[in-house]
């Protein structure tokens, strides 16, 4: 309440995103490299999605859940880069206070399913390395379209939840967010109404969409690990860590920049590496994951290399 009193009361309509304006000279390169990033997001995603329904060889549920994953990255990063582009093309970084809340909107909402859908691969792993015996009866089609429907209910509603409270806030005093989107606190800091509720509630809903996916996550990798460590041959360990090796390579890269953005202390971390973090989960992870993929998956591999091939031939 100290902190409204302390501020002039008249609502602002509209944010001025600063992004990576620190260097005027540097955003036409900035613009050009989160073009090409957006690109290969839409392209790698894309390629991944149709590989998935095109090919036999991966109407399993692991791909299953990877077309989802795609489909889901290509919506994640379509809720930031746009934006971002026409800030750097344009040079105008101002947004409106309900584009921002939006913006926002989407982003939770893509980031809290994300949480859940990964956990309901490292689930998917699990089954497959620890009780390879009832696999198939254990994820069956329904079995997974169950999954991938509870993680986007879950997303929606941990996004409707939180988002629902912060539609309600007023915006007073300073327009500037020092940030390239509408992230939570830099926006929650310009208010002038009081958050004590909205923090609980987002406190709350940050256990439930995040915390409670990391721990189900570590339990199974533990599980997953522990099994294969049991098994005698290093060909077998070897064969069998790399069904889930791409897996724990997005968990670790996702939830790494995640705990050095919202978990440590960023009191006296500089402004630009915290956005360079930032950069890692919002722009960076959606385009890496089907690289990482791709590179890292026979099978994948083999489907792209037939798609080619057949491309070739229906050309000449």
């Amino acid at each position: 309440m100290e902190r409204a009193e302390r501020r002039n009361q008249t609502p602002i309509v509209e944010f001025i995103l600063l992004g990576f304006g620190e260097v005027p000279e540097l955003q036409p390169l900035l613009f050009l490299l989160f073009l090409v990033i957006y690109l290969v997001t839409m392209g790698g995603n894309n390629l991944i999605l149709a590989l998935v329904v095109s090919s036999r060889h991966l109407h399993t549920p692991m791909y299953f859940f990877l077309g989802n994953l795609s489909f889901l990255d290509l919506c994640y990063s379509s809720s930031i880069l746009p934006r971002l582009l026409t800030s750097l093309l344009t040079g105008d970084r101002n947004i409106s206070v309900k584009g921002c809340l939006v913006q926002l909107y989407w982003f939770s909402i893509m980031a809290a399913t994300e949480f859940w859908l990964l956990t309901a691969m490292s689930y998917d792993r699990y089954l497959a390395i620890c009780r390879p015996l009832h696999y198939a009866a254990l994820m069956n089609g329904r079995i997974c379209g169950q999954l991938v429907v509870v993680s986007w209910i879950s997303g929606f509603l941990l996004g409707i939840i939180a988002n629902s409270f912060v539609f309600q806030l007023t915006f007073c005093d300073s327009k500037e967010i020092d940030h390239f989107f509408c992230d939570f606190s830099p926006m929650i800091k310009l208010s002038c109404s009081n958050t004590r509720t909205l923090e609980l509630v987002t406190y709350s809903d940050s256990t439930i969409g995040a915390l409670v996916p990391l721990l189900l996550t570590l339990a199974s990798y533990i599980c997953i690990i522990t099994t294969i460590l049991r098994i005698p041959s290093s060909t077998g360990r070897q064969k069998a860590f790399s069904t889930c090796s791409s897996h724990l390579i997005v968990v670790t890269v996702l939830y790494g920049t995640l705990i050095a953005v919202y978990v440590v202390p960023t009191n006296n971390t500089p402004k630009v590496l915290h956005k360079m973090f930032s950069l890692c989960y919002t722009v960076l992870t959606p385009m890496i994951n089907p690289v990482i993929y791709c590179l890292r998956n026979k099978e994948v591999k083999k489907s792209l290399r037939n798609a080619i091939l057949k491309l070739v031939a229906f050309g000449n």
